[in-house]
């Protein structure tokens, strides 16, 4: 589930939800800000996993660039989902440069539903995002974990301008998880699940 519809979960006219990339995004999902759900927009740092006392400094630096790497472009994925969502549509956005297909088939759903319904989002999320693992393999992968904070982030009428009203009983900030894979020397967001937990 994506992003904006998690936000408007058992309404259909509001039929978009705030991430289940994700975010997101990459997200984001991005977007971010890292340990507080602090505002800005984009922050490609990263908390490396510690790495054992026997690692070479090499070996740390390398799993350092790639944890900023996949953090990058999930927060690249985040900002073009937001630039999408902001006008109901991803003509002219850079998502599929770090969001596959299959992470795009949710959004596009979302991004449908609010054209038809005379929807857009004004305001940004603030994502927190963290690797929680690189995987190194024939395609390596990644798994990011995230606080999703929509506070700032409104479903609005595209002609009145005003605020779409949404159930109460909404997470506001929510865990969100992204896996992504590296394609060549790019990284890119294959999966956004939001987590019904609060952050």
């Amino acid at each position: 589930m994506t992003a904006m519809n998690r936000r408007s979960k058992g309404r259909r006219t509001a039929a978009v939800h705030t991430r289940k990339y994700a975010t997101a995004l990459l997200i984001t999902s991005s977007l971010v800000a890292m340990a507080g759900c602090s505002s800005g927009d984009s922050d490609t740092s990263s908390n490396p996993s510690s790495s054992p006392s026997a690692a070479s400094p090499s070996a740390t630096s390398t799993a350092g660039s790639e944890d900023a790497a996949v953090l990058a472009a999930y927060t690249s994925s985040w900002h073009a989902q937001t630039e999408a969502y902001s006008k109901a549509s991803s003509a002219g956005t850079d998502l599929k440069k770090n969001t596959t297909l299959r992470a795009l088939f949710d959004i596009e759903h979302d991004l449908e539903v609010m054209r038809k319904d005379g929807q857009v989002t004004t305001g940004k999320p603030v994502i927190s995002p963290k690797v929680l693992k690189v995987t190194a393999a024939k395609i390596p992968t990644a798994t990011v974990t995230d606080c999703i904070d929509t506070t700032h982030w409104i479903l609005t009428d595209k002609v009145t301008k005003k605020p779409v009203p949404l159930p109460t009983t909404r997470l506001i900030k929510y865990v969100s998880t992204a896996s992504l894979e590296k394609w060549g020397k790019t990284w890119m967001v294959t999966k956004l699940t939001a987590q019904e937990q609060a952050c």
